[in-house]
């Protein structure tokens, strides 16, 4: 069974990383940018569950500390990825709320996140694994980025596409992030490496931050357009 859920592990992530690039490059909301994002949150997702089950298995069944450390480890990356993607969906489902949102699903996740992050940081500082407590950092940020937006009412018109990039843009990381770590022995290093693990958030994280500066300026000055062309005529 195990051999199997590697086998669909392995067929979701080669998905996602062929079709992540689509929807950077496609029309924002076209055809082709919602179809080719379904392919990839559709990947994701496969990736994020059978990478938990697998991670948890090995966590169970691995007597060796290095296989349960792995177990551990991998699991919460599971979970971080997983996080990321459902924000970058189901922000879109609530695109128009005005009020704070209490779902379970979403409050939920991210608060899960949180404390795994801080379990994986604990677990990281006891078995003297610095990878460990970096990489928890990314979830920390992550999870109080996503409670923060839920928690709160919506400061922007479009709040709901800066999350839905940022998360998603984030989700490519991940799954860059699963690329460069498979084939890290090829490239003469180490697998569970901090510069290994890390590289692709170091790289993609100020490409996010253009990214969203880009669109806020963007829309800002649309919003400024608008308001004059609405303003009446003076004599």
């Amino acid at each position: 069974m195990l051999e199997t859920l590697l086998a669909i592990h392995i067929a979701g992530g080669a998905t996602a990383l062929t079709s992540m690039f689509i929807p950077m490059v496609a029309k924002k909301g076209g055809t082709v940018h919602r179809r080719a994002g379904w392919v990839f949150v559709s990947a994701m997702t496969i990736v994020s569950v059978t990478a938990l089950i697998l991670a948890g298995a090995r966590f169970v069944t691995d007597p060796t500390p290095q296989g349960r450390s792995a177990g551990a480890f991998l699991s919460y990356v599971a979970i971080l990825t997983g996080a990321g993607v459902s924000a970058g969906i189901r922000v879109l489902r609530a695109k128009r709320r005005t009020a704070p949102h209490r779902s379970a699903w979403d409050l939920g996740l991210p608060a899960l996140l949180l404390t795994s992050a801080a379990a994986i940081a604990v677990y990281g500082v006891i078995t003297g694994q610095p990878l460990f407590m970096a990489f928890s950092v990314i979830g920390l940020v992550n999870g109080t980025t996503q409670l923060a937006y839920w928690l709160r009412a919506p400061k922007h018109a479009m709040h709901w596409w800066f999350e839905h990039m940022g998360n998603m843009l984030g989700s490519c990381i991940a799954a860059t992030t699963a690329f460069l770590v498979i084939n890290a022995g090829r490239l003469g290093l180490e697998s569970f490496s901090i510069a290994v693990w890390l590289a692709p958030s170091f790289l993609g994280a100020p490409a996010i931050a253009i990214w969203t500066t880009y669109y806020r300026r963007r829309f800002s000055q649309s919003s400024a357009l608008a308001t004059r062309q609405r303003a009446p005529v003076g004599l």
